[in-house]
């Protein structure tokens, strides 16, 4: 079955939470597909049994679902070209049949060597990794010799040949023609002993059975794509289109790893950041439109996705950039939806009887990430131990003196007061400012500090005032007095 159709893959291996770099990829793909109306499928390549994590597909699905990437064929739906799990695939014999298609070719071959003859190997230093070097010792076996072997159960690996001789070329979109020396390509596994085919067979077999034409992987496959390109020619099949991407770094520029301590979905939105904005930010590391905005919704970059615009340059993840960005969302969000996300963190601080859907939208354009809030709104639970150089300002032209004695000429217009609305405290202080001929903040500032004992607030005097309600801003008035008191 052939296709005109753009059809991409997300195959992860269910070992684990989502890595950034995983769900970039899946992202890619996703967008690929759909700028040009083709199909996005997802495929669970779980072969390597060792490494299988209980609980890891659901994180799969859940983390596709909630970041919008809807596959169009899968486990859970059929296109036609399933099984869509690689164990399942197996249990149908597909992928011995084509590793035996590729030894009747003479394209690969039974190894039967033993743990102790492969010790005995050389090795060889390969992109940094001592590898040992296979030999093709098993290759000159005769027919016969590898009919006993297989008739007396002996244990085997099928191994692609590859010749010593030559060159083999390969396409990327990003990086062109790659030709690398077939000296250098060791013959790698295509069928491992216990039966399962190895990673890179089965991803090739999987790709050409389901029609898939674009495949998008990250730029440490570059290394791989000859072995797999060489597969591809040996069985007559046209290879996809390669789309190798750019390496993601630390701000150290050190490949992203678990210890930095936001290298998966599930991280970034344990820290509080929102869903669109790691999907947003997570599609420019990377990628840049033409214009070089930065802010995008999932429809947006469907439209606007260009994979020729992807750079070869590694990508920076700056947890400050996405707090930034996740910042611009949260100011964008719904006032409602804002409260709902926002209320248990606001909960975990304030216990009091306050109206906490102020306090959200007091903190709603203040806040990068939801953790950000207890910082913010703690002095509203309890009043804060505080310096009182804070009373000092020269904008404001306030120190501990004008402010004292602000403080202690307010406070009984404060007790009187019976109206504690925001306005209302406002109008009320608007004409003792107008009374005494000075500028507001020369009393706002005293005020605030002394009902926060914070330099900076989420909210003005009178908004705070309101929150705290008449006993406790009276409270700590008199707080702000005694301790001005004792200095001045």
């Amino acid at each position: 079955m052939s296709t005109d159709k753009i059809r991409t893959r997300y195959a992860p291996s269910p070992t684990g939470r989502m890595h950034v770099g995983n769900l970039r990829s899946a992202l890619y793909e996703f967008l690929i597909a759909k700028h040009a109306g083709g199909d996005f499928m997802l495929r669970i390549e779980d072969t390597d049994q060792e490494r299988l994590v209980e609980g890891a597909v659901d994180i799969i699905y859940r983390t596709m679902e909630k970041t919008g990437l809807i596959h169009d064929e899968g486990p859970d739906k059929d296109g036609g070209v399933g099984p869509y799990v690689q164990s399942e695939r197996m249990k149908t014999g597909i992928y011995m049949e084509y590793a035996k298609k590729l030894v009747e070719k003479g394209e690969a071959y039974y190894c039967f060597c033993d743990k102790e003859r492969l010790a005995t190997l050389k090795s060889e230093v390969v992109e940094g990794k001592e590898i040992s070097v296979y030999d093709k010792h098993c290759l000159s076996l005769s027919k016969e010799e590898i009919e006993a072997n297989l008739a007396a159960g002996k244990p085997f690996v099928i191994r692609q040949n590859i010749p010593n001789e030559g060159t083999t070329t390969f396409r990327d979109e990003l990086y062109g023609d790659i030709t690398v020396e077939n000296a250098e390509l060791d013959d790698m596994i295509l069928i491992k002993s216990d039966g399962y085919p190895t990673y890179n067979f089965a991803n090739v077999v999987d790709d050409h059975t389901m029609n898939i034409t674009h495949v998008v992987r990250g730029n440490e496959y570059l290394s791989s794509s000859p072995k797999y390109q060489r597969l591809y020619d040996a069985f007559g099949w046209k290879s996809p289109t390669y789309i190798h991407l750019p390496l993601i770094t630390d701000e150290n520029h050190k490949k992203l790893s678990k210890r930095s301590g936001h290298s998966s979905f599930e991280d970034l939105i344990e820290q509080g950041f929102l869903t669109e904005a790691i999907v947003n930010y997570i599609a420019l590391l990377g990628w840049s439109p033409e214009d070089n905005r930065e802010i995008f919704t999932l429809d947006e970059l469907i439209r606007d996705f260009d994979y020729t615009r992807i750079s070869k340059s590694p990508a920076v993840f700056d947890i400050v950039k996405l707090r930034w960005m996740n910042g611009e969302y949260m100011k964008a969000m719904d006032a409602d939806k804002f409260y709902e996300m926002a209320e248990p963190f606001i909960k975990e601080v304030i216990t009091k009887d306050m109206d906490l859907k102020k306090v959200a939208n007091m903190v709603k354009t203040r806040i990068e990430v939801f953790p950000d809030i207890k910082e913010h709104i703690d002095f509203l639970e309890t009043l804060p131990e505080y310096d009182t150089e804070m009373y000092v300002h020269k904008k404001m032209k306030t120190n501990k003196e004008t402010s004292l004695a602000v403080l202690e000429d307010i406070l009984p217009r404060l007790e009187a007061q019976e109206d504690y609305s925001n306005d209302a405290l406002y109008a009320m202080l608007s004409e003792y400012v107008a009374e005494k001929e000075v500028k507001n903040g020369y009393v706002m500032w005293p005020i605030r500090t002394a009902v926060s004992g914070k330099q900076t607030t989420p909210g003005g005097a009178t908004e705070l005032m309101e929150l705290l309600g008449k006993d406790e801003t009276i409270a700590r008035i008199r707080k702000g007095i005694e301790l001005l008191k004792a200095e001045v």
